[in-house]
């Protein structure tokens, strides 16, 4: 026995974990959008931290309910015994809306009015999580929806006594409360998909949108996505809304950038091609011809008429060649590897 070991002796064995256990791949779980994983993770086929807490923040309306549940019903398609516990805040879960997902087994919707109630059922949860032997846990995930509806005790009783104060200390409430809930994700290898509210800073120099709840969460996940929203028309009629999605934080990839997705209000629901155009043009896949884009194989093809049959035109040699474009647009470094490889390549 080593030096090492006997110090690790001395400490918890709940708190050690030894290099050769130390997780060498990043998991991902897919968002339904291939642009979108490209912007969380630098892949169209990755997708949010497989067991890292992302937030998705943004005005109403843009698709954050929406977004989460698409991540459940992929988490729930990747882990056939995998199981999401459901954090509802704003009691807008309904059955209908999961069935429509295709989500009808293995979720549990749990109510939580407050940062306290939450608190507690999350850690209750982990820490009976925790105490199954490691190979006999079933892939787990939570979901929290949102952290804005939260309230506290305190601000509760208040309302009730007809109080018109405001709890001052809810912001340090949450940052206390995800402070011990990242470390317990992280042990348990629990991935975690938190939606939240933004409003405008007032004061700013330029518009600015921000997170409510204080710095906990900003400090606490490892991906924050900023949502924003524009309408989608087919001639007059409304049928959808185009999504912009910005990394306000990313481990994973290069932060502030941008994308759009397009989400249908009908049962299309969220395209999942939609924005590989964009980035094919922009990296010599598809070439510009005037109104049309013009294919690998020379074909001239409308984008409408592209995004109507993904399929047909986003062939497997397409999507190899979209995924190193991401590569190269989302993460840290991909630039100068492609180019230290074409240096290479031209050396030889």
């Amino acid at each position: 026995m080593d030096f090492f070991d006997i110090i690790s002796k001395e400490i918890d064995q709940e708190y050690i974990t030894h290099v050769k256990d130390i997780k060498e791949h990043e998991t991902y779980i897919d968002t339904g959008s291939h642009i979108f994983n490209a912007l969380v993770s630098g892949s169209i086929f990755g997708g949010v931290s497989g067991n890292r807490i992302t937030a998705i923040a943004g005005e109403t309306s843009t698709g954050k309910t929406y977004f989460a549940t698409a991540v459940v019903k992929n988490f729930l398609d990747q882990n056939p015994k995998g199981c999401v516990y459901y954090f509802d805040t704003e009691g807008a879960i309904e059955g209908n809306i999961l069935s429509s997902r295709g989500i009808t087994e293995r979720f549990v919707s749990v109510e939580c009015s407050t940062v306290e109630i939450f608190r507690h059922q999350a850690y209750k949860i982990l820490d009976r999580y925790i105490k199954f032997p490691e190979e006999e846990r079933p892939p787990m995930m939570f979901v929290l929806d949102s952290l804005g509806m939260l309230s506290t005790a305190k601000e509760t009783e208040d309302t009730l006594n007809d109080k018109q104060v405001r709890d001052m200390t809810k912001s340090q409430l949450i940052k206390g409360t995800f402070r011990i809930l990242t470390s317990k994700l992280a042990k348990a290898n629990v991935p975690m998909i938190v939606t939240n509210h933004t409003y405008d800073v007032v004061g700013a120099y330029v518009p600015t949108k921000e997170m409510g709840g204080g710095s906990g969460l900003k400090y606490a996940a490892s991906t924050i996505i900023y949502l924003s929203k524009k309408k989608e028309k087919d001639g007059t009629e409304i049928i959808g809304n185009v999504i912009k999605a910005k990394t306000a934080k990313s481990r994973l990839s290069r932060e502030n950038q941008q994308v759009e997705i397009r989400l249908f209000y009908d049962e299309r629901g969220l395209d999942k091609y939609y924005g590989l155009p964009q980035l094919a043009l922009k990296y010599g896949i598809f070439e510009k011809a005037g109104s049309y884009l013009k294919m690998p194989d020379g074909k001239k093809v409308y984008e409408k008429t592209i995004l109507g049959e993904p399929k047909k035109y986003f062939t497997d040699d397409v999507m190899r060649q979209l995924d190193a474009a991401a590569k190269l647009e989302f993460t840290y470094g991909g630039r100068e590897d492609t180019i230290n490889d074409s240096e290479e390549s031209s050396a030889l």
